[in-house]
């Protein structure tokens, strides 16, 4: 098991490599697939489609698909408009299929669009940004990094719980040791590409914050539905959720942080 997870580990990281040093529209269109990956396996958990494809989850797909367009041409201008077109055409179908949807499927449905496909698409307009060639590493630093430094802390000398009903396993040693890890490997990352320690070491270390609730929002959506995980794409890993879901949350972060830096 620890084999499979090392190996599909390390060739995820040369995909992430490959595709974000690319950019562009390699970089786009990946993460649009990540997205209607991620989406498919959110609505089968939360029951807005079962093995095979519906017209609910159609209509969320598109709703995606238009917002990536409208991120492409001009985020600014189309990135909200096309969120409400995706809400008004999941509505379309809700509305003029009844009683064929319930409402506890419809708001997974437009939740999806959201939370995997707008989150997951601040990668691209982090590389997208000045310099953003070396931001965008920033995304992965704080969440991955902290994932791994907390896991290894909380081995060491973790006792106390930080959430003992929604993710046992989970310390306030390893929270704090993912924290100051994921700054440390800021300060490393700024040395290597010359970039400035301070300002990386604070941005990776505020990641690192909100990736964990990003890990754990995700643990508690499978706590609910009564599954492990997400999927099974990803040997040893799960699906693309259980391996994106810190990052789901940190990419806007990092995003505007990023621009916060370039402006002062």
């Amino acid at each position: 098991m620890f084999k499979t997870r090392l190996l599909s580990g390390i060739l995820l990281v040369i995909i992430a490599l490959a595709t974000i040093i690319s950019g562009g529209y390699v970089l786009f269109f990946t993460l649009l697939a990540v997205s209607l990956i991620g989406m498919s396996e959110l609505y089968k958990v939360m029951k807005v489609q079962d093995g095979k494809l519906n017209l609910l989850a159609a209509a969320g797909y598109a709703g995606a698909v238009l917002y990536y367009l409208a991120m492409l041409l001009d985020f600014e201008k189309y990135g909200v408009l096309a969120i409400i077109f995706g809400l008004v055409l999941i509505m379309f179908v809700y509305v003029f299929t009844y009683p064929k949807y319930e409402a506890v499927q419809v708001m997974p449905a437009l939740f999806g669009i959201v939370y995997v496909a707008v989150m997951l698409s601040f990668i691209y307009l982090t590389r997208s940004l000045p310099g953003g060639k070396f931001h965008v590493w920033l995304i992965f630093l704080c969440s991955w990094g902290c994932d791994t430094c907390a896991y290894c802390v909380g081995m060491l000398i973790g006792k106390h719980k930080m959430a003992p009903i929604l993710s046992p396993k989970k310390s306030v040693e390893g929270a704090v040791g993912g924290v100051v890890g994921a700054a440390l490997l800021g300060v490393i990352y700024a040395a290597a590409t010359q970039g400035p320690m301070l300002e990386y070491a604070v941005i990776c270390a505020v990641g690192a914050l909100i990736s964990m609730v990003g890990d754990l929002a995700a643990s508690a959506i499978k706590r609910n539905q009564g599954i492990k995980d997400y999927g099974k794409l990803i040997p040893g890993h799960g699906g693309i959720l259980d391996r994106f879901d810190s990052v789901i949350f940190t990419a806007p972060v990092i995003y505007f942080l990023s621009i916060l830096m370039i402006e002062i």
